[in-house]
């Protein structure tokens, strides 16, 4: 058995507050145990004031900023993955003083048991909150616009086809005076929420150009946009993260599951693991490339080649591949700052 050179504190972060558990190097017995107020002041005094330790907690809300204060403090910390760490989620007599020990056990044992992930600097974070605070935005204008829409509908009346961007200004022109004035107050919302979509849009470009240059290197694929490629670069944070590019397939949950045992080796749907929100632009760039307006290229020819396979599901499962060999792609690209060649790997023409 592996035993840690150092203490062992395991803490179950909370809301209002945080239960902890000191193991010592060897023996059973916790050495400490209680809680601190889930705040920076509580934490940092808590944290300040003993000698280094071997820190271990779950992701969540909090482990951003607490993760930053251990480290500052000089302690080891390992941020466990939940989704790992099945037999404590599903404790039957389970609680925040027996979760807090149970983490501060399998981190004292080996920390890869705990499958830890990395939690990205101060920058990228708050670069992060612009792309992140615009999908908010762009999630509740199509909520108002399938409200409006719906209680249209309703009245036995219809808005013509438009793109979100001139939604209000459409559905204003073709509505009648009496639903025109009870519905001016969501089609201001969407106009305003339009407004500030743009805003951020102009903001993210700026940090691309003045911050993030290496996002020029990404956008050269024809269906990778502004927002797809900074997203790409602020979630990765360094393209050295990997040691191989196929790594990051895995690491956005676009792999499928798999289920072995003895003579059963079954492949299941793909794992969703990593960043929702990448994999969201990723999937969304990667209809792109497969639809109407995507140009020929050999990731076109591979997703088209696999949804002609036929099947029930076979488009949504070429989407997902392309989106897949796009991330692949992107990160060789990034690493490598090469000139991208769309046909590389194609025959030459006749």
């Amino acid at each position: 058995m592996v035993q840690s050179t150092t203490l062992t504190l395991g803490m179950d972060i909370g809301d209002r507050f945080t239960q902890f558990c000191l193991l010592p190097v060897m023996g059973e017995d916790p050495v400490e145990e209680g809680r601190v107020a889930t705040t920076p002041a509580g934490i940092s005094e808590f944290l300040g004031g003993r000698p280094r330790c071997r820190v271990v907690f779950e992701v969540g809300c909090h482990s951003p900023w607490i993760n930053d204060l251990a480290e500052e403090a000089g302690h080891e910390v390992f941020v466990a993955n939940p989704r790992e760490l099945a037999f404590i989620y599903g404790n039957n007599r389970k609680s925040d003083r027996v979760d807090a020990e149970r983490l501060a056990r399998v981190g004292r044992l080996d920390p890869k048991l705990l499958s830890p992930i990395h939690h990205r600097g101060k920058d990228a974070r708050r670069d992060l909150l612009v792309l992140r605070v615009r999908d908010a935005l762009v999630s509740e204008r199509s909520k108002l616009v399938n409200t409006v829409r719906g209680l249209v509908k309703s009245t036995g009346h219809r808005i013509k086809s438009c793109s979100t961007v001139c939604f209000a200004r459409t559905a204003r022109e073709s509505l009648p005076a009496d639903l025109a004035e009870p519905l001016a107050p969501l089609l201001d919302s969407i106009e305003q929420i339009s407004g500030r979509i743009r805003e951020l849009d102009r903001k993210a470009e700026e940090l691309c150009a003045r911050k993030y240059p290496e996002t020029a290197v990404l956008r050269q694929i024809h269906g990778v946009g502004v927002l797809t490629a900074l997203a790409y670069v602020l979630i990765l944070e360094s393209p050295e993260r990997f040691k191989k590019s196929r790594d990051v397939g895995a690491y956005l949950g676009m792999v499928p599951r798999r289920d072995q045992s003895g003579d059963t080796d079954r492949q299941l749907r793909i794992t969703k693991a990593g960043d929702s929100f990448l994999r969201r632009l990723l999937v969304q760039s990667s209809q792109y490339i497969l639809g109407h307006f995507g140009r020929d290229s050999d990731l076109r020819r591979r997703g088209l080649a696999l949804a002609d396979r036929g099947g029930k599901a076979a488009k949504k499962r070429a989407v997902v591949a392309t989106a897949r060999k796009l991330a692949v792609l992107l990160h060789a690209l990034w690493k490598t700052g090469e000139e991208y060649q769309p046909l590389r790997n194609s025959p030459p023409s006749a």
